[in-house]
């Protein structure tokens, strides 16, 4: 089995129509005025919308004939949706509502390691792994453990050796935005410890809870997380109103007192990217839940100091987003994939991210 790619990701965007302003979901703040010095990359693609699907994270793999895949997870169909990612073309959709292996059910995290792809699925309470490129059911794991689960992230620790970071996201009661009592948010974060055999079949570990249950560094309200093994750091966005943050943890599960705080983001800190330039460079870009457009906002990978924000032409509302940084036919530079309004993909150009941001050239060759 193939365990060793590097965390990637990919960003499509064919024509579409501006998008309809709806009424914003809980995060979104409507009609929000951009960041000064806030400037437009064009989005190289969006992809023909789809109100149904409900589309939420996004990931790529690379295939074995030298295409790349993004795969979206569309928690209203309870289906995974396969484009490709040079061109935004929807190719197939994987899977069914239900519980048994290879069904959904409210799909939202989305993650792929190698030759496996790891999605969480809320209402099923669990985490499913697949193996590409046929998206044959490996197993699932969670269960007894997980309530809501939402953001995932894979570290591969040794090889055929990962560990699973799955954010879980539960209420108090039936109000989703009642936020437990802080005893009970160590369950915010949990870690697993996933091996595969030499027949390629996973073994799961128990799930270890690392939440932080003091008041000023409680995980309120999650989803989206990414690691940074170069620097010991998890980053974890707290979308709660409150509290809207980057919040910082390292990766045997310690809370730190860094990362980006409260007050930078206007509305829900969603979508997180690393892009790795080199070994210890490179920069975060985390969208910034906005209506009408989207912020993305870029900090610097070592220091989390801000590098500058943009928007797209049209690209709105987003919630997942995934950095593909190795070359594409299309995509040369790399390219940043984003969620458009719940109902489409949009793709930008890592190189025209670079040159209207003033960001090292490097990381765009």
């Amino acid at each position: 089995m193939r365990l060793a790619l590097p965390l990637l990701a990919a960003l499509c965007l064919a024509a579409c129509a501006t998008p309809r302003v709806e009424s914003p979901a809980s995060g979104a703040v409507h009609g929000s005025v951009a960041p000064v010095g806030t400037v437009t990359v064009l989005e190289r693609y969006v992809t023909p919308e789809n109100p149904d699907d409900e589309l939420d994270s996004l990931a790529t793999w690379p295939t074995e004939d030298g295409a790349t895949w993004l795969i979206a997870t569309a928690k209203n169909t309870h289906e995974l949706v396969v484009f490709d990612a040079d061109s935004g073309e929807q190719l197939r959709s994987i899977g069914r509502r239900g519980a048994g292996p290879g069904e959904f059910l409210r799909p939202n995290g989305v993650f792929v390691h190698g030759d496996v792809l790891f999605v969480s699925e809320r209402d099923n309470r669990r985490v499913q792994m697949l193996h590409l490129p046929d998206f044959a059911p490996l197993g699932a794991f969670g269960q007894d453990v997980l309530r809501s689960p939402y953001g995932l992230w894979v570290h591969e620790r040794a090889p055929d050796d990962l560990e699973v970071f799955v954010t879980d996201s539960f209420m108090d009661g039936d109000r989703f935005d009642v936020v437990p009592p802080l005893a009970t948010l160590e369950r915010r974060l949990r870690r697993f410890q996933v091996r595969f055999d030499p027949a390629g079949r996973p073994q799961v570990g128990a799930g270890v809870a690392l939440g932080d249950t003091g008041d000023a560094l409680a995980l309120r309200m999650v989803e989206s997380l990414v690691g940074d093994p170069a620097f010991d750091r998890l980053l974890v966005a707290d979308e709660h109103r409150d509290r809207r943050a980057l919040r910082e943890y390292t990766l045997d599960g310690r809370a730190t007192a860094g990362g980006v705080a409260p007050g930078v983001f206007q509305a829900e800190p969603e979508g997180l990217a690393l892009w790795a330039c080199t070994a210890d460079s490179g920069y975060w870009i985390a969208a910034d839940q906005l209506l009408p457009l989207t912020v993305f906002r870029v900090f610097d990978r070592a220091t989390l100091a801000p590098r500058g924000t943009f928007s797209g032409q049209v690209t709105a509302w987003t919630d997942g987003v995934a950095l593909h940084a190795s070359p594409t036919p299309r995509f040369p530079a790399g390219v940043l994939f984003a969620v458009h309004h719940d109902r489409a993909v949009a793709a930008f150009d890592l190189g025209d991210v670079a040159r209207a941001l003033g960001l090292d050239q490097a990381c765009a060759r």
